[in-house]
């Protein structure tokens, strides 16, 4: 579906888009694929990798809605990946936060229905679930915003969904890296903020494939979620550096033990299919359809049991430590 397509991604240049990016290209012929971004250090670094003739590296934030609506021109497809992810950060320069996370969606919103885009994608977090941090908190205002835009577009063809999962193995920020740096530069011992600590755990390459598929199933309006695997951190630990010392650190404010990506409250809206969740939207659409039992896929899935609740510490899926082992050579993160 995307060849001769033009595709844009916020945010492009990060881990997510050079990896959407490298599978565009292997399996598609898109006929234009716009990075957009801030960071004219990391467009230049790309640029070295993918320069293509259907590349284009435009410099911009997504505060700037006018940058945004002339990057936009002509555009089929948005996958909307930019944001301010770190969790103290966000905590500690709350306003910086809102204005990207938020704002920044909405400017999204606005560039993407004016320039009559097919369809938007917006990346989220486990973190917007029954949110306990600021980051966590502007995700899940920014879910609420590209749900609500479906009635925005009216009868626009304009349609956004939105795609939460949980920690990438080995992208920029998260732990396995981390640990990998902190035995590399000769620590005898990994800090661990808790030992009963769960996450979600998913590949760079598992999340792309996702995305992709969700622009063939979306209707507009769903937040869909991957079912993938849950992790221990200890077991983490023990994967990557065997016999190694666990400092226990304490839990960080604004961390939870366990993340969630369907919250219990939210059941009566969750639909489950073969390989992944719908949470369907909250609000009534007056210009498409309100049943998301079945995709554009021609998928069928079913509603949950009220009170169900997709949670790390609960999931039935458990990686082993092997599994764990494996799981990382497989993301490319070396033990």
């Amino acid at each position: 579906m995307f060849d001769n397509k033009s595709v844009l991604i916020t945010g492009g240049s990060g881990s997510f888009g050079k990896k959407y990016v490298e599978t565009l290209l292997a399996r598609y012929k898109p006929g234009r694929i716009v990075i957009y971004c801030r960071d004219e250090q990391k467009q230049y670094e790309m640029q070295q990798r993918f320069n293509g003739s259907c590349m284009r590296y435009f410099i911009g934030d997504i505060r700037d809605c006018d940058r945004l609506m002339q990057a936009m021109n002509g555009i089929d497809y948005v996958i909307h990946a930019a944001a301010l992810k770190q969790v103290p950060a966000a905590e500690y320069n709350p306003m910086e936060c809102i204005k990207t996370n938020i704002h920044g969606a909405e400017n999204v919103i606005k560039a993407a229905l004016a320039n009559n885009v097919e369809k938007v994608i917006a990346l989220s977090t486990d973190k917007a679930a029954n949110p306990i941090n600021l980051y966590g908190a502007t995700k899940l205002a920014s879910d609420k915003l590209f749900v609500a835009a479906n009635n925005m577009a009216g009868a626009q063809k304009t349609r956004f969904s939105v795609v939460r999962y949980g920690n990438v193995v080995g992208s920029r920020g998260s732990v396995a890296p981390y640990f990998k740096k902190l035995l590399d530069e000769g620590s005898d011992f990994l800090p661990i903020t808790d030992q009963r600590m769960t996450r979600f755990w998913i590949t760079l390459q598992q999340g792309v494939d996702f995305v992709l598929r969700n622009f063939s199933r979306m209707q507009g309006g769903e937040i869909f979620v991957p079912k993938i695997p849950s992790i221990r951190i200890i077991d983490l630990a023990s994967a990557m550096a065997p016999g190694c010392e666990l400092k226990i650190t304490g839990i960080r404010p604004g961390e939870k033990l366990n993340e969630i990506m369907c919250p219990a409250d939210d059941s009566h809206l969750t639909i489950e299919f073969d390989d992944h969740f719908v949470i369907s939207p909250t609000i009534t659409f007056h210009k498409a359809s309100n049943d998301f039992t079945l995709n554009a896929m021609g998928e069928k899935g079913v509603p949950v049991e009220q009170g169900y609740e997709y949670n790390s510490g609960t999931n039935k899926h458990f990686l082993s430590v092997q599994e764990v082992a494996d799981f990382n050579m497989m993301a490319g993160v070396e033990i």
